[in-house]
């Protein structure tokens, strides 16, 4: 009975379970529920962890957002600054004319622009005239295209039938930039610019780029048409950018192609457009007659028609150098026939003297049209070679096309 009696209790729900649990079941729930917390907290860590990275890229943003409006709030709460030209510079003072009211006032040079500021620039100034900054010249946009950095690969062999005038030219021109003593020995002065004239297609835009390309000079081509703007002021403007671009850019050779377009005759006929052109036209001889001809920079025009140049244009100072670019004679065309084929295979029958007299009264771009139409031929049979009647039907194409005053690509 004593046996009995000192046995552990029974669940009767679950005979085979003690009713009471061990010390290690308790510690195991323990354990499982602490882990179970753990990784709820861990959860709850990296979700507080993006929440914290949100809202501190959020404040940066904002602080971004704030900078900007504070640099706005003091670029409008900022005096303005006023334009002024430099006219005189001695030691650390300067005389300034403000624009506008042209009112002139002597200020100390700021020690950071001792040794910058120079006579002619822009400056910026406050209220009380001291200078705050210097501002860049700036060049027409349209005047930067103009520009050609290298210089065209253009040499003289490749132009036919034009010795005398090349010789003018390269007197005029190319001496001067690449031999500047021999004016110096003999005491003359160089010509200033070179007029060339004469029919469409003679050569004229090809003999100043060969003289750039053997000068080895900055090529700026413009045309006479290009000056002429819409608004009031903008040609003056663009022909002081131009000419200035040059001096910057020297040895520079500056080429205006189709003067005739801003150089005519000065009339008034009661339009603004008129006055416009007329008011380029001033300008242009302005820059001329500053061009200082012992300068490394050289101008050079071409026109088809001088009659209608003004005379304050042709005469000497501005164009020294007035030289005519005639249409080629015989031997000049068969020379041109030379250098536009030297690149094709020609057949045996072509005789140069016999093109050369058939062509008479046709410039060198109506040569070289010829030439370019005669290849199409053989391109169109698929042939190898360059034959005369290919030349002939050429020929008999282009004097057509003229004679229809229908346009064949000629070059002027």
């Amino acid at each position: 009975m004593s046996n009995s009696s000192a046995e552990s209790p029974v669940d009767t729900k679950n005979p085979k379970v003690p009713a009471h649990s061990g010390p290690d079941d308790a510690d195991r729930k323990d354990a499982e529920s602490l882990l179970q917390e753990i990784e709820i907290l861990k959860v709850n860590n990296e979700n507080m962890r993006a929440k914290l990275l949100e809202a501190s890229m959020l404040a940066n943003s904002y602080l971004e957002e704030s900078g900007k409006l504070k640099k706005q709030i003091e670029q409008l709460t900022r005096p303005p600054l006023f334009i002024a030209s430099v006219m005189e510079v001695e030691k650390d003072m300067a005389l300034i004319r403000q624009h506008g009211n042209n009112q002139e006032v002597v200020t100390k040079i700021p020690p950071h622009f001792q040794g910058e500021i120079q006579a002619g620039m822009r400056v910026c100034v406050n209220a009380a005239f001291s200078i705050v900054s210097i501002i860049s010249r700036a060049a027409d946009v349209r005047a930067q295209v103009m520009e050609l950095i290298n210089s065209p690969g253009i040499d003289y062999d490749m132009i036919g039938g034009l010795d005398d005038v090349l010789k003018e030219v390269i007197e005029s021109v190319e001496l001067p930039l690449t031999e500047p003593e021999l004016f110096e020995r003999i005491g003359i002065e160089p010509p200033t610019g070179v007029l060339l004239y004469g029919a469409p297609g003679t050569g004229k835009t090809l003999i100043a780029k060969a003289v750039a390309s053997r000068a080895q000079a900055t090529f700026i081509r413009m045309s006479g048409s290009d000056l002429i703007q819409k608004f009031v002021g903008e040609g003056a403007r663009l022909v002081k950018d131009v000419f200035q671009m040059a001096r910057d850019k020297s040895p520079s050779i500056l080429f205006i192609d189709e003067i005739d377009a801003v150089g005519g005759m000065r009339t008034h006929d009661g339009t603004t457009g008129s006055a416009e052109v007329n008011r380029t036209m001033l300008q242009l001889l302005a820059e001329m007659d500053g061009f200082d001809a012992t300068k490394n920079v050289k101008i050079i025009a071409a026109t088809n028609r001088i009659d209608l140049l003004d005379p304050a244009l042709l005469r000497p100072g501005r164009f020294d150098r007035v030289i005519e670019v005639p249409l080629p004679d015989e031997k000049g065309r068969m020379e041109i026939f030379r250098i536009h084929t030297r690149k094709m295979k020609l057949a045996p029958d072509v005789d140069f003297e016999k093109i050369a007299k058939m062509t008479n009264a046709l410039s060198g771009a109506d040569i070289k049209v010829i030439t370019k139409e005669a290849g199409m031929f053989v391109l169109r049979r698929r042939g190898t070679e360059i034959t005369m009647k290919d030349i002939n039907d050429a020929y008999e194409k282009v004097v057509s096309e003229e004679e229809n005053n229908t346009p064949h690509g000629m070059f002027v």
